[in-house]
C-alpha cells in the first residue's frame, strides 16, 4: 500500500489530505475544491474509478430497492449535489417516490438542478443547502439516507452520522458508498500508483486543476477502512450494520437501519 506518511493532526486539527489544517480552515479548503471541480465532476469520478463508479451507484440503488406503486418514500442524499444518486433513485422508484438533494457547495447544487430540470425529474426533487453536520431537516423526516464519496469529505464524520441517524425515521436505512481500502494484493499497488501518479496528472490535462484531485487522492487514504467506518456507524445508533467490498474494496458500500 501506499508509504506515503499518513501521521495523524494535533489535538484540535483536522486534515486537509495529509496536511494537519484547523477544523474551520479545512471546510473552507473542500468548499474551494468542489466550487473548482463541480462541472467536471463526473469526470472526477471517471478518472478516479476507470469509469467504474457508475457500476457501483447502480449496486448502491440495488441495495436501496427503492419502492414502486405510489406508496409514499422520501430519500435525503446528502453531498448529492450533482444528481447522480437521487435521479437513480427517481427513475427506479415508483410514482411515490420523493428525493432531496442536500449539499454544502451551491456550485454542485445548481449541476444538479440543471440536470434534473433537463430530465424533467425537478418536480419530483427539492434542493437544499446545508452542511452534513447540522442538516436543516427536522427528526424523522426521511425512509432513507444515501452519501455516496461524500463522506470522507466532512470534517466531523462522527457529527454527520449522527446527523443521519437523527432525520432518518424509525424503520429508516442509512447507506454510504465510499471510496475505501483495497485488499486485493498487488490490484492495491496498481491502485496507489494510479491514485498518486496517474490521477493527479490526469486532472492536470484534462480540467487544468492537479491540486484539487491530488486533495481528493489523499482524501480517500485518510479515510477510515470498512471495519472502522462500520463501528463508526454503530456507534451512532445504527443497527445490523454491514458493508459490501466493491471491485476488492476500492470502493464499499455500508448498511445501517434505524431501529
Amino acid at each position: 500500500m501506499n508509504t506515503a506518511s499518513q501521521t495523524g493532526p494535533a489535538a484540535g486539527q483536522s486534515t486537509f489530505g495529509f496536511e494537519p489544517v484547523a477544523p474551520d480552515a479545512r471546510q473552507d479548503r473542500v468548499n474551494a475544491v468542489f466550487a473548482s471541480v463541480a462541472e467536471r465532476y463526473d469526470l472526477m469520478n471517471d478518472l478516479m474509478s476507470g469509469g467504474l463508479h457508475r457500476l457501483w451507484k447502480d449496486d448502491f440503488i440495488s441495495m436501496l430497492a427503492p419502492p414502486k406503486g405510489e406508496r409514499p418514500f422520501a430519500l435525503v442524499d446528502v453531498a448529492g449535489g450533482t444528481g447522480d444518486i437521487a435521479a437513480r433513485f427517481l427513475n427506479r422508484g415508483g410514482a411515490g417516490c420523493r428525493a432531496v438533494l442536500c449539499d454544502i457547495s451551491p456550485e454542485m447544487l445548481g449541476v444538479g438542478k440543471r440536470r434534473f430540470e433537463a430530465a424533467g425529474l425537478a418536480e419530483k426533487a427539492t434542493f437544499a443547502i446545508g452542511n452534513a453536520e447540522s442538516l436543516p431537516f427536522p427528526d424523522r423526516s426521511f425512509d432513507a439516507y444515501t452519501i455516496a464519496f461524500g463522506i470522507r469529505n466532512v470534517t466531523r464524520i462522527d457529527k454527520a452520522l449522527s446527523e443521519a441517524f437523527r432525520v432518518l425515521k424509525t424503520g429508516g436505512r442509512f447507506l454510504c458508498l465510499e471510496f475505501s481500502a483495497c485488499n486485493v494484493p498487488i490490484l492495491d499497488r496498481i491502485y496507489d500508483f494510479h491514485s498518486f501518479e496517474v490521477i493527479p496528472r490526469l486532472g492536470q490535462l484534462a480540467a487544468g486543476d492537479a491540486a484539487s484531485y491530488r486533495y481528493l487522492v489523499e482524501s480517500i487514504r485518510k479515510f477510515p477502512d470498512q471495519e472502522t467506518f462500520a463501528q463508526m456507524v454503530r456507534a451512532a445508533g445504527f443497527a445490523r450494520v454491514t458493508y459490501r467490498n466493491l471491485t476488492g474494496g476500492i470502493a464499499a458500500i455500508h448498511s445501517g437501519w434505524k431501529i
